[in-house]
């Protein structure tokens, strides 16, 4: 056993401890301090970092009796602090947390990286948070929380902050490009074509933070009467479920989309633009929009092109939808499980199309229906169940 000395969030400290304790169990066992959360117990995964005489260091790899006669200041020791208030209302409006499990580490270290590079641009946050890992968020509002505390202490700096601690090195110039990634955005751009239109020739592969999904359908009408209709932005928006079109100018539309996943509701409202190419029989949709309930912002991208099959009697529709998904719904964007419903859907407008073109659509729906929100729970339902025929292998 070692006696040892120490102050932790101000508080001086007196204690009997055999060497082998690692302070993060020092301070959780002993102290009660369980916001320093314990996770790989290996140094790697940053959860347990907490400030030793003013540094980050790991907890769970740090001997408590190495402390002896140092100042511990640990997530509980921040209330006071007015740079980890902003950073904390930061990551609650950039939605930088969902499980939390990290969250204490990670505003320490997002604090350190403040202090210290107070011109910190993306790929620099990126390669200091290199240490704290989080399985839930992507890492892109943790990003875009530490941004915007960054501009608002230029704006309206703290008189009182502590000093910065020495950097140790600065490794700007090699900092990976983190092509993955993209910081979320303070707001919707007001011009939602003009901000996508700098990548549109750009595959989805090198757009960050974009998803892509391929399909196709096939209509059984001839190629010509197929790119009439889906020049017509009001026919083709009545196949779409949930859509509303609020105003129509040309190839430009204003409207909505409601959807009720489960549990989840969304609303979004936004503009688009239709942009053609009648000798190739191809166009794309390109638009933005936000969901006022979480405050979801969207991006996409939907390209069709025709082609003629069967000698003409029918025509194949290849569909490419890429969409960034910010915000607290972006969690459900990448996962296997929405990418089949939105296969589902495409095949699903597909239909529609089919039944508008042949006369058996039912009447243009009122105006309270038209907003209805659609239900997914059918369609899901269609691909969870499709998926466990497959596990036991039962096509079809």
């Amino acid at each position: 056993m070692s006696v040892i000395e120490l102050t932790i969030n101000d508080r001086s400290v007196r204690s009997d401890i055999e060497s082998r304790v690692h302070l993060g169990d020092f301070l959780r066992d002993t102290h009660n301090l369980t916001g320093t959360h314990l996770g790989c117990e290996h140094g790697v995964c940053g959860a347990c970092t907490v400030l030793v005489d003013g540094e980050p260091v790991r907890s769970c790899i740090t001997f408590a009796v190495a402390c002896d006669q140092q100042k511990v200041r640990t997530i509980e020791g921040f209330d006071d602090d007015e740079l980890m208030k902003r950073l904390r209302r930061a990551f609650s409006i950039h939605h930088g947390l969902q499980c939390g499990y990290c969250t204490p580490g990670m505003l320490i270290t997002a604090r350190d990286i403040v202090r210290r590079f107070p011109d910190a641009d993306e790929a620099r946050i990126r390669l200091e948070l290199s240490g704290n890992l989080c399985r839930c968020t992507g890492y892109m509002g943790i990003v875009a929380a530490i941004s915007a505390v960054l501009r608002e202490l230029k704006e309206n700096p703290i008189a009182d902050v502590p000093a910065a601690r020495e950097i140790v090195s600065d490794a700007t110039a090699s900092a990976p490009a983190f092509e993955t990634f993209a910081a979320a955005p303070a707001a919707v751009p007001q011009a939602p074509v003009a901000a996508s239109a700098a990548s549109k020739d750009q595959p989805a592969t090198q757009r960050k933070g974009w998803t892509a999904i391929d399909d196709s359908f096939v209509v059984p009408f001839p190629l010509e009467k197929v790119w009439r209709f889906m020049g017509d932005l009001p026919s083709v928006t009545s196949c779409l479920p949930g859509a509303e079109l609020v105003e129509h100018d040309g190839e430009s539309v204003k409207g909505k989309i409601a959807i009720k996943f489960g549990p989840m509701s969304a609303n979004f409202a936004g503009a688009a633009r239709l942009e053609r190419d009648d000798a190739a029989h191809r166009a794309v949709m390109r638009g933005a929009g936000q969901d006022n309930i979480s405050r979801s912002r969207a991006n996409g991208d939907v390209t069709y092109a025709l082609s003629s099959e069967a000698q003409g009697a029918q025509t194949r529709v290849a569909v490419t939808l890429e969409y960034m998904l910010q915000g607290p719904l972006a969690q459900f964007s990448r996962s296997g499980l929405v990418k089949d419903f939105v296969r589902r859907m495409i095949a699903d407008f597909g239909a529609r199309i089919t039944a508008q073109l042949g006369g058996n659509a039912a009447p243009e729906a009122s105006a309270s229906a038209s907003s209805a929100k659609f239900n997914a729970g059918s369609l899901v339902w269609s691909v969870i169940w499709g998926r466990i025929r497959q596990l036991f292998g039962k096509g079809g």
